[in-house]
């Protein structure tokens, strides 16, 4: 029987090397034209999607032997080719035979990353050894294929070393893993991965110092098979050290190429840091007017310290539009739509037009629909690159369960990103508004302030399985016709933790609570209460529908609000999950609420999962009912509840 025999590992471990992805680089396909409910329609794509096509079909069946279970097992499994596809036919004898001889490649590497380096691979195809067949062979239909595997003893590290590896750094900005907290030291197992990913670490440490052109120049790994250790030496250089030269800009079209190089925040001179790098093209990216964008290193240091860089970018459509819709058996139909201009006048200033007509039931009564537009317009980089000047306008008519508003307001403010987790909002604010409640029909006129902090550390804003969300925000404000000032603070938190393989169990929290510091109830103006109740709120009771009962059946907003969600959520199949819930919610008009004053809802929910999104559908009921309130609640919308 002819094997192909894993012998000796001498000086390079590039063969093991996996290819980085071909598009991490490359540009981006254009963006949609238009929205619906979410997805993207009428794409402007270079490339259309077509089932391949085997001409010459050649099925097969596989068994699979290694001599080792557990870890070796499993990685052979995994890295072989002909055992993922073994469901399709092969692409007749030719890519059958690709495929195997393919196989020797990709299980030997998978064995190195194990840190066996003593094995012996054999795949036999129709019984005869797969190197040593000719692609033009006649095989049988089905052909039985198998593949053994030895994969010998278990290498350890007895001799490690890196050769100018960087001194220790004060700077926490700067701090990388030493090698050998990835398994990089004597007595560890041998993985080839281990040795590639010690390389990136020594190279990242002189990077984080300031060298940008540090590489590693020598890779000296032997493997002993009389003892089953392996020898590891890499030499780094580390180069020169380094500042940023000048930054080319090239391909923008309606883009000021002076703006662009501006919003990098890279600056001559400046000490070179890659976290710096990385920064630039968040900023990018967060202007929302590039289709790509990439920053590209010179291929040297000039000879007065300076790596110059070039930008090259692909502007984006200058517009775009979209439509959404939400339902809920009580609250009714829900159909938004936005235009959005990008680039108004070549420094990334957008200007997005939104409208939305809710409450929409039936029979259709027009005087029930609610309306609410506005406009807001962003003018990135107003102060630094990570603060964009807001400006907004809007109006409102809706009738809600316990009051009925017409109301517009214009907003100016700042936003500021500190950090990927973090980032501030403050400005002024501008209301004029008429309400029809229990109090009758009274007029506000409000200017006031706001401020608001979020921390994001969720693994995904969409659908987190991980991570913590937090925000708070503060608006003090004074009403003029009643000579009124009042305060209004509100802070909530979101947590997620997964479970299982790929975490397809997760649970997830939210709690919310609120206050407002202020005149009587009749003097504020009931947006600025607190109500509690909705798809966002308390599943199972109408949109705001749970505010402060003065005991004749009327009810108003409250000056306090405590709310919170419980939700378990299990994928069930690649595309469907499933979620429990149960949400409390409480407002009151003196004093905080107590946890007993809790309105419940509970309920089950369908998530079908799509590339940009999970589709919600979740059924609610209400658990202390009340009597106004209906029997149950259905929701449908896009993203999880929270």
């Amino acid at each position: 029987m002819s094997t192909l025999k894993l012998t000796r590992l001498v000086s390079s471990l590039s063969v093991l090397s996996v290819v980085a992805p071909l598009l991490s680089m490359g540009l981006a396909q254009p963006v949609a034209a238009f929205d619906f409910f979410g997805l993207k329609l009428f794409e402007d794509q270079s490339e259309v999607d077509a089932e391949a096509v085997v001409a010459d079909p050649q099925p097969y069946t596989i068994d699979v032997s290694v001599t080792e279970t557990g870890t070796a097992e499993n990685a052979v499994r995994n890295a072989s080719s002909l055992v993922a596809d073994a469901d399709e036919p092969a692409s007749g004898a030719a890519g059958l035979l690709a495929k195997a001889r393919g196989d020797y490649r990709r299980i030997l590497a998978a064995l190195y990353n194990e840190g066996y380096y003593g094995g012996a691979i054999s795949i036999r195809v129709g019984g005869v050894e797969a190197s040593g067949l000719a692609p033009d062979v006649d095989l049988p239909d089905p052909v039985s294929i198998t593949i053994l595997v030895t994969p010998g003893p278990l290498f350890r590290f007895n001799r490690v070393q890196i050769v100018n590896q960087a001194p220790p750094t004060e700077d926490p900005g700067d701090y990388v893993d030493p090698p050998s907290k990835e398994g990089y030291g004597a007595g560890e197992i041998a993985r080839s991965s281990v040795v590639l990913k010690a390389e990136q670490l020594a190279v990242e440490a002189w990077r984080q110092l300031g060298y940008a052109k540090a590489e590693v120049v020598s890779r000296d790994v032997v493997a002993d098979h009389g003892h089953s250790t392996v020898d590891a030496t890499i030499i780094v250089n580390p180069g020169a050290r380094a500042a940023f030269g000048a930054v080319t800009v090239s391909g923008t079209e309606r883009m000021d190429p002076e703006f662009v190089r501006w919003q990098t925040g890279l600056a001559v001179g400046q000490e070179y840091d890659p976290d710096d790098v990385e920064l630039a093209q968040k900023r990018l990216d967060r202007l929302e007017v590039f289709r790509a964008a990439r920053l590209e290193a010179a291929d040297g240091i000039g000879a007065d310290g300076l790596l110059p860089y070039d930008l090259i970018v692909q502007e984006q459509p200058g517009r775009r539009f979209g439509v959404g819709a939400t339902y809920s058996t009580i609250d009714g139909l829900g159909i938004e739509g936005y235009h959005l201009w990008r680039n108004l006048f070549g420094r990334a200033e957008r200007l997005r037009l939104d409208a939305k007509v809710a409450g929409i039931g039936f029979p259709i009564d027009t005087a029930e629909f609610d309306y609410q537009f506005g406009g807001t317009f962003t003018k990135p980089g107003i102060f630094t690159p990570d603060t964009d000047l807001i400006a907004a306008i809007s109006a409102e008519r809706t009738l809600y369960p316990t009051y009925q508003e017409t109301s517009a307001e214009a907003r100016l403010g700042l936003n500021h990103t500190l950090t990927d987790q973090i980032s501030f909002e403050g400005g002024v604010a501008y209301e004029i508004s008429e309400f029809e409640d229990d109090f009758g029909f009274r007029d506000f006129s409000t200017l006031g302030l706001y401020a608001g902090a979020v921390y994001d550390g969720r693994d995904d804003p969409i659908n987190a399985t991980s991570g913590f969300y937090a925000a708070a925000r503060v608006e003090p404000f004074y009403e003029f016709n009643y000579g009124n000032v009042a305060t209004s603070l509100s802070v909530e938190g979101r947590t997620y933790f997964g479970f299982g393989e790929d975490d397809n169990f997760v649970l997830a929290g939210r709690l919310k609570a609120a206050a407002l510091v202020g005149p009587d109830l009749a003097e504020i103006p009931p947006n600025r209460l607190f109500f509690a109740g909705g798809g966002g709120s308390v599943r199972g009771y109408g949109f705001k529908s749970i505010g402060v009962d003065d005991g004749n059946g009327n009810v108003t907003g409250g000056r306090y609000l405590v709310e919170g969600s419980l939700e378990a959520r299990a994928k069930v199949t690649k595309d469907i999950g499933v979620v429990g819930f149960l949400d409390g919610g409480y407002v009151a008009a003196d004093e905080f609420p107590g946890l007993d004053d809790l309105q419940l809802g509970a309920g089950v929910g369908v998530r079908y999962f799509t590339g940009l999104g999970p589709l919600r559908l979740d059924l609610a009921i209400p658990l202390n009912k009340r009597v106004d309130d209906s029997d149950y609640a259905l929701y449908v919308g896009i993203g999880q509840a929270f």
